[in-house]
C-alpha cells in the first residue's frame, strides 16, 4: 500500500490490543508521511483510550469507536482499507463488514478460524470484488524466503516430502493457555491460530496446497495432572490471586511487566478479560501436542508435529526431494505477548541449513539473517504494505486464497481429532480457487548419473553414494567439489 499521485492512503483498525502494536508503531515511525490512520475501534474503552493517546501525537484528528460503533466508524470516514487486529473468531465479521462497506481489508493471521466463517469470508469477497490480505510475515523472514529460494531453483529436484517439528517454549508457549486463546471458540486451538504460520509457510515453499490430513493430539502438559507433579494442585483461577506464586515457574506477575499492565491489567473494569488465567485450569480445550500427515496436490507428504511445552523455542525442518535433502534448524527468541521485549527474533548460533545431495558431498549454506520481530519478516512486510511494493519472484504477498489454505489444514486437523478419521480438504469449503503460487509440476525431470565424488577429508576422489560427514561453513578442506548456487559456501 503506497502513495500514487500523492494521496495518502486512509486506514481505520479494528482491535487495539498487543496484536495491534505492529501496524500503530509502523504508523507513527516509519510511514507516517505516506499513510494516515484516522480511526481506531475497540470492545475496550480503556485500551481504545490508551492506543488513541499516542497515536494523536502524529494524528491529532484521529476518532475512537467503541465495538458497536464500527459500522458507522466505516461510514463516516470511507477508509481505503480497514486492519482487522481483534480475537480470531470475530475476524470474519469484521472482514465481511468492512469488503460490504467497500474498503479492502489487511487482517492478522489466522484469517478466521472454521469452515463456515471462511465461506462466508470467500462469498463476501466474490459478491463485493474487494481484497483481503493476510499479515503472514514469516514469509518475509530471511531464513524462511531462503528456503522458498532454494526450492525454486531445484536444489534438491522435486519436492516429495516435508517433516516439520515446531517447539513452542514453556515461556511463550504457555503464555497461550493463560489466555483467550485456550479456548478453541476463540482460536480454533495452536492447529489453527499458530499453526496457520507453519502451514501457510509449508503451502508457499511446496507452491501447492494439502488435499487430506489425518491428526492425533491432547493436552499432555498444561492440565490438573502436571500441576499435581510440580506440587501446584492448589492453585488459584488466576496468577493475581494465586498464593503459590513464590513456587511457580509459570507465575506472571502483571503489575511488574509494564506494558502488559497499562494493556490488560489497568483495563480489567471495562470489559473483564483477564490476561493471567492459570495455565492448569480446567475450562482450558485446546491441544498443547498435536501431529498431523497431510497429502498435497502436488504429491508430497507432509509430517508435522507441535510442542507448546519445550526447553526451547524454534523448528526442524527436513526437506526430501528427488535429488536430495534439504535440512535446517532454526532457534528463536522467546516471549510472551506484550512483555515488549522482540517477538520469534533470528538467533544465529542456533540455527542451520544444510542439503545432502544424493550420492555427493553434503555441505552447509550460511543462513540468511535479519533483525527485528518474526526473524526480520516484521519489517520487510511493513514495508511491502505500507511503503513501495517491488516485483516480488517470491510471491510473499497472502490473499485470501492462500489464507483460507492455510487455515483449512488445522480446520480439518481439528476435526479429525474430533471424528478420528482422515478429513478431505475439498469437502470444507466451495468456490475457493487455486492460489496463484500453485504450479502443476510436470515429471519431466532429468537426473544426471553421478559416478564419482571426493571425500571432505582431503579431497580423494571416490565412488559415489558413500556417507559424507557435513563440514560447517569455515572447516571445508581444501581441493572439494565446487556446488553451483550462488548463496552456499565457496569451497
Amino acid at each position: 500500500m503506497y502513495r500514487r499521485n500523492n494521496i495518502v492512503k486512509k486506514y481505520v483498525l479494528v482491535g487495539v490490543g498487543g496484536r495491534s502494536m505492529m501496524f500503530t508503531e509502523a504508523f507513527v515511525e516509519k510511514y507516517k508521511g505516506i499513510s494516515q490512520i484516522v480511526a481506531i475501534c475497540d470492545i475496550n474503552n480503556g485500551r481504545l483510550d490508551l492506543a488513541a493517546k499516542k497515536l494523536r501525537e502524529v494524528f491529532p484528528a484521529l476518532k475512537c469507536y467503541s465495538a458497536e460503533k464500527f459500522d458507522e466508524m466505516l461510514t463516516a470516514h470511507r477508509p481505503d482499507t480497514v486492519i482487522v487486529a481483534t480475537r480470531d473468531c470475530s475476524h470474519d465479521d469484521y472482514i465481511c463488514r468492512s469488503l460490504e462497506a467497500g474498503c479492502d481489508v489487511i487482517t492478522e493471521k489466522p484469517m478466521t478460524i472454521d469452515e463456515k466463517k471462511c465461506q462466508r469470508i470467500v462469498d463476501t469477497i466474490k459478491k463485493t470484488g474487494r481484497s483481503v490480505r493476510v499479515t503472514f510475515n514469516y514469509r518475509y523472514s530471511p531464513p524462511r524466503s531462503q528456503i522458498k529460494k532454494l526450492l525454486m531453483d531445484g536444489v534438491i529436484g522435486k519436492v516429495l516430502s516435508v517433516n516439520l517439528t515446531w517447539f513452542l517454549d514453556t515461556n511463550h508457549g504457555a503464555d497461550y493457555f493463560r489466555r483467550w486463546h485456550s479456548n478453541k471458540e476463540n482460536s480454533g486451538g495452536l492447529l489453527v491460530h499458530k499453526a496457520t504460520h507453519h502451514f501457510d509457510l509449508i503451502n508457499w515453499w511446496l507452491s501447492s496446497v494439502p488435499k487430506t490430513v489425518f491428526a492425533r493430539g491432547e493436552r499432555v502438559f498444561y492440565n490438573a495432572q502436571q500441576a499435581n507433579r510440580c506440587g501446584l494442585s492448589d492453585h488459584a483461577r488466576r496468577c493475581l490471586d494465586c498464593k503459590l506464586s513464590d513456587r511457580c515457574n509459570f507465575y506472571l506477575d502483571m503489575r511488574h511487566v509494564p506494558l502488559i499492565k497499562e494493556l490488560y491489567l489497568d483495563n480489567e473494569k471495562y470489559d473483564g478479560y483477564l490476561r493471567d488465567l492459570c495455565i492448569f485450569r480446567d475450562d482450558i480445550d485446546i491441544e498443547d501436542l498435536v501431529g498431523i500427515v497431510a497429502q498435497y496436490r502436488n504429491g508430497a507428504i507432509l509430517t508435522y508435529n507441535l510442542t507448546a511445552f519445550s526447553p526451547w523455542e524454534g523448528y526442524r525442518l527436513d526437506i526430501q526431494g528427488t535429488q536430495g535433502k534439504l535440512e535446517q534448524l532454526c532457534q528463536e527468541t522467546s516471549y510472551i505477548n506484550g512483555d515488549g521485549t522482540v517477538q520469534g527474533g533470528f538467533i544465529a548460533a542456533g540455527t542451520s541449513l544444510k542439503i545432502y545431495p544424493h550420492f555427493q558431498t553434503p555441505y552447509e549454506i550460511p543462513v540468511w539473517s535479519g533483525k527485528g520481530a518474526h526473524g526480520g519478516g516484521d519489517i520487510l512486510m511493513l514495508d511491502d504494505i505500507f511503503g513501495s511494493p517491488k516485483e516480488d519472484p517470491l510471491k510473499r504477498v497472502a490473499d485470501y486464497v492462500q489464507g483460507a489454505y492455510s487455515i483449512l489444514l488445522g480446520v480439518a486437523a481439528n476435526k479429525s481429532i474430533k471424528e478420528g478419521k482422515m478429513i478431505n480438504i475439498d469437502d470444507l469449503v466451495k468456490d475457493l480457487p487455486a492460489p496463484d503460487f500453485e504450479i502443476e509440476q510436470e515429471d519431466n525431470e532429468i537426473i544426471p548419473f553421478v559416478k564419482k565424488t571426493k571425500l571432505m577429508s582431503g579431497g580423494i576422489e571416490t565412488k559415489a553414494n558413500i556417507p559424507q560427514k557435513v563440514y560447517e561453513k569455515n572447516t571445508f578442506p581444501a581441493g572439494n567439489l565446487r556446488i553451483k548456487h550462488s548463496d552456499i559456501v565457496s569451497i
